[in-house]
């Protein structure tokens, strides 16, 4: 199989992580949630996990491709008071200022 595009997640907090099984066919997150997060892998998609915290999304549709990625981070959206979350690896998160103490 000929992958074209990639799309390149990292998940960003303490203790949240991927891992993928039947040869890229399921993803598990751990997201700070009471259970793990079972995704499968649409057909045209492979997924794969260098680190435990970056995901890599690959095939040869383009729109498939994001739209798996998008799922994916739409399970822990990157949170702007403290950059946790699942980003893609070139996104750049705007952090606000938290409430100041007297």
């Amino acid at each position: 199989m000929e992958a074209k595009f990639f799309r390149f997640l990292k998940i960003v907090g303490v203790g949240f992580r991927a891992r993928t099984e039947v040869e890229g066919r399921q993803l598990f997150l751990k997201l700070g949630y009471s259970h793990e997060i079972e995704f499968v892998v649409p057909p045209a998609v492979r997924v794969f996990c260098f680190k435990p915290n970056i995901i890599c999304c690959t095939g040869i549709d383009k729109q498939r491709v994001h739209q798996f990625a998008g799922a994916v981070r739409s399970c822990k959206p990157p949170e702007v008071y403290k950059g946790k979350g699942i980003l893609y690896i070139d996104e750049v998160v705007k952090k606000k200022q938290g409430k100041k103490s007297k």
